[in-house]
């Protein structure tokens, strides 16, 4: 289930997500320049020059503005990427009030808008309605009386609701997870990819970690499952709850781990229909694809087979009666944000307060504003472009997009470790790369889509269902390789490598991200930074791994493998050397992609700067050098402040380094070193042998 948080939209890059969905951000965007009065836009009051930029860059340009900030009560993190999505919010809530003003004809996407958003909003009806919406999936939970029954209930429970950024690590609570996207090895067709899920606390981790604080987690879940047990009057709650958590661990335990399911060389895993039973064992697999409308596939590429067959065999061998203990709470779970106040306090209490650390839940119409942001995403877009983003801001977009991928090309050129052979595939690469900026060609259609006024949960459902008949109808179709992955509205970015194309979203490309009258070296440090972060994805560990149509191949020569991977190494160890919590450091594999295109995105993004121009010495303004601007706005644009319970979880759940940490990477760059005179003995200070430079 994608979850709109309050920092940003869920970014992570990894195995599928990575050869579909390489997002810029978890936290604050590199994108996000902070707005400020000053000629330079630079932030001066939020620097702390107290700190050697040498030592701590991110406390050197954003110490002041930490110490002095305050995260609010219903955020886990706040920054300048949150405060944009605040503005973003509050302008699509306007939208879809003044939507409801103009008394839009039945059936229109506009009244669909209006009546989703005042079921959300009439708390009133909520609670007269109590369970009922869910009525009719817990009477079939109770009729399982069979392992085929039970496969019958899996297979209908079935969705598509995959947050692309996050596919890989299919964290929802259904059992698997489908996810239609053009095949690893084929281009020209769609492929039916199965994931595993089943759990209902964020990751395995939270149940296999030995960290004091993961552990600790175990009684807090087992109390929540508890308590919204009994508020639905199911009896013996507590015993249930010791099952439900049980079930749980033992799926966590089938598994695999986040760093093998991004391994994009493990995954192409094409299990013909008739060899599941052999595979994995435990599950009726045709009823199971009956159940879920996929009967006529003859085959799915299973991304980790390992938990796929692990869990088939839970299917088979734990009781029955558990599984129907799990099934009927994560109905109740799942639905839970949109079941009377009692349950949606409950929810956000464990999820929001006690997970990441967040004191109070967000106003209702907030929640009502992403929930219909994100069930009618391509409606809300079209309505928000016409408003706020001009086709002249489009051009200025594009025109910046188009100078970032021209420096890119021409540093291949200079690239003296790379044979010719592959300098060739991956300027092909850069030349078919394809751009969307603000919002799609097309918009996906809801003219099937029913819409209550006074049924939120059933709003939501039939959306859900939509989405896994828009999967659907994907499959013996043509690829759509001009397929967005985000709605126009939202606050990110991705990259597609099997698309080989970027979205730049109509919302990440306004001020103070985006913004063509600014200072260019302000500029170019943070959003061409991200344009580059998207672009150097194409080349990233697992971007690098797909050719110019979108096909994993393999069109590095050998000794270019071997110096890519000698490189990225270098940067796997340098990020495992951070500590983000007492104790808790960066995986740097896990990170290693994100990490990747932060390093060549800063690159790229100085190069260009340099290049803009245009031979000419760069201007002082406010006692700062162009270079200096540079590099001070691109640690600026990870300006962020967050909760201890959030990072950790983002530790166990993300592919991103932290935001802190992310604003680091300015180590590895030359020119950083001479624009604020950093010498041996600084922390940050790295021998130029040591410094990574990729592309």
């Amino acid at each position: 289930m994608l979850v709109f948080r309050r920092f940003l939209a869920v970014a992570i890059l990894g195995g599928l997500a990575a050869a579909v969905a390489a997002p810029v951000a978890l936290g604050a965007s590199p994108v996000a320049k902070v707005a400020s009065a000053d000629s330079s836009g630079i932030d001066l009051a939020g620097m702390d020059h107290a700190v050697k930029p040498g030592d701590d860059f991110f406390g050197y340009t954003n110490g002041t503005w930490v110490k002095n900030t305050q995260i609010p009560a219903d955020r886990s993190s706040t920054g300048p990427t949150q405060d944009l999505e605040e503005l973003t919010e509050q302008r699509t809530a306007d939208l879809i009030r003044n939507a409801a003003k103009t008394h839009p004809a039945a059936g229109s996407n506009d009244r669909k808008i209006a009546d989703y958003y005042a079921a959300f909003m009439d708390a009133a009806a909520i609670e007269k309605r109590g369970l009922a919406p869910l009525k009719t999936q817990l009477e079939q939970i109770d009729a399982i009386k069979t392992r085929d029954d039970l496969a019958r209930v899996l297979g209908s429970e079935m969705r598509a609701d995959v947050d692309p950024i996050n596919a890989t690590n299919f964290q929802t609570e259904h059992l698997f997870g489908l996810f239609v996207t053009q095949a690893l090895e084929d281009p020209t067709h769609n492929q039916a990819y199965l994931l595993q899920g089943g759990l209902g606390m964020p990751s395995r981790d939270y149940y296999l970690s030995q960290d004091p604080q993961m552990v600790g987690y175990h009684a807090k879940y087992q109390a929540y499952v508890v308590a919204l047990l009994k508020l639905a009057g199911m009896a013996d709650a507590q015993t249930q709850a010791e099952h439900i958590l049980a079930l749980e661990t033992k799926i966590a335990q089938a598994q695999e781990n986040l760093v093998d399911s991004e391994d994009v060389h493990q995954a192409a895993n094409v299990w013909p229909v008739a060899e599941f039973a052999q595979k994995a064992p435990g599950l009726n697999w045709n009823a199971y694809f009956k159940a879920a409308q996929l009967s006529g596939q003859q085959q799915f590429d299973v991304w980790q087979p390992a938990g796929i067959t692990g869990l088939a065999a839970l299917v088979g061998s734990e009781p029955i009666e558990s599984w129907k203990q799990l099934l009927r709470y994560h109905a109740l779970d799942g639905a839970a944000w949109l079941l009377p106040k009692a349950y949606a306090d409950l929810h956000f209490d464990f999820y929001g307060h006690t997970l990441e650390g967040t004191p109070q839940q967000t106003d209702r119409w907030k929640r009502a504003v992403d929930a219909t942001s994100d069930d009618l995403g391509d409606a809300v877009g079209q309505m928000y472009v016409k408003r706020y983003f001009p086709p002249s801001a489009k051009a200025k977009a594009q025109a910046m997009v188009k100078n970032l991928l021209a420096t890119f090309d021409a540093r291949i050129d200079t690239l003296a470790w790379m044979t010719p052979a592959t300098r060739a595939k991956a300027k092909e690469k850069i030349a078919t790369l394809r751009v969307g900026v603000g919002y799609p060609d097309t918009w996906r259609s809801y003219a099937t889509l029913v819409v209550r006024p006074d049924d939120a949960l059933g709003n939501h459902q039939r959306a859900v269902a939509l989405q896994y008949q828009y999967a659907l109808a994907k499959l013996g179709k043509p690829v759509d390789h001009g397929e967005w992955w985000m709605t126009p509205q939202t606050v990110n970015a991705v990259n597609l490598p099997l698309q080989n194309a970027l979205n730049f979203p109509a919302a990440i490309l306004q001020p103070p991200f985006f913004d063509p009258n600014a200072d260019d070296a302000a500029n170019y440090g943070a959003t061409g930074a991200t344009i580059g972060h998207e672009i150097s994805h194409s080349f990233d560990n697992t971007g690098a791994d797909f050719d110019a149509q979108g096909r994993m191949e393999n069109w590095w020569t050998p000794q270019d493998a071997a110096h890519f991977k000698a490189d990225t190494q270098k940067l796997v160890d340098q990020y495992n050397h951070y500590e983000a919590l007492p104790g808790l450091y960066v995986n740097g594999q896990q990170t290693l992609g994100e990490n990747i295109a932060d390093v060549a995105g800063l690159a790229v993004a100085y190069a260009a700067y340099h290049k803009s121009l245009g031979g000419k010495p760069a201007p002082v303004i406010d006692g700062l050098t162009g270079d200096q601007r540079f590099f001070i706005a691109y640690g600026q644009s990870w300006r962020a402040k967050t909760r201890d319970a959030e990072l950790r979880q983002r530790l166990a759940t993300d592919v991103h380094a932290p935001d802190s940490i992310r604003a680091q990477a300015v180590r590895n760059i030359d020119g950083w070193y001479d624009a604020f005179k950093v010498v041996p003995g600084e922390k940050l200070y790295l021998a130029p042998e040591q410094r990574v430079k990729i592309w």
